[in-house]
């Protein structure tokens, strides 16, 4: 990235400004990257966590598989999803707060006895699977920003920063060649002016 700038003192202190607030910055959100990176870490475990769980909840009700096509697929709906949002390092990411069940009643007596199993298992698998979706997403927002964090990092650190830097040096020597050479013009000038002045005195 080219930085456009002129030679003079008011880009100079222009460069100045644009140079302070990127190193300010940079800490900052070096920081933040790494609070980032930690929390995508930690949300990708969960998430690794929640889905062993709900392929080992599968496994262990596999048996009953042989049932399911006997449930009534009616008695148990999912009503709502219960979601918060919350802020981490500056990103919005949801919060699982629960499910709300719409659950029809069944007569006991004349439904097959595993009925009532079923309904409890189909609500455990569904908040686990859910959870699940949940902290994929989390994840996924939280990676979306370490990535761009990181870029933004790079951009000031690789490219912005030392650009400024460069800048500011090609100026400050241009101001001071400019400077040694009017200084250099004014002995020339006074040289010949004492040398006129000393001749017209032999006069």
């Amino acid at each position: 990235m080219a930085i456009k700038f002129q030679y003079n003192k008011t880009s100079l202190g222009e460069l100045g400004k644009q140079l302070k607030i990127r190193r300010n910055a940079l800490p900052t959100i070096k920081s933040k990257e790494s609070a980032l990176r930690s929390e995508v870490k930690r949300a990708k475990d969960t998430a690794r966590d929640l889905k062993e769980q709900l392929d080992a909840a599968i496994a262990r009700y596999d048996y009953m598989s042989a049932l399911w096509g006997e449930f009534d697929t009616t008695l148990l709906r999912i009503e709502d999803v219960n979601l918060s949002m919350r802020k981490i390092a500056g990103v919005r990411i949801p919060e699982f707060e629960g499910i709300l069940f719409e659950q029809k009643p069944f007569d006991a007596f004349s439904s097959p006895l595993w009925f009532s199993d079923g309904v409890r298992i189909l609500k455990e698998l569904a908040e686990l699977g859910i959870r699940y979706e949940v902290f994929n997403r989390r994840m996924e927002l939280l990676d979306y920003a370490r990535r761009k964090t990181t870029q933004k990092v790079n951009l000031y650190e690789k490219v912005q920063i030392p650009g400024y830097e460069d800048a500011i040096r090609k100026i400050k020597r241009f101001m001071e060649d400019e400077e040694n050479l009017s200084k250099s013009a004014q002995k020339i000038v006074k040289t010949r002016q004492q040398q006129q002045a000393a001749e017209e005195s032999k006069l």
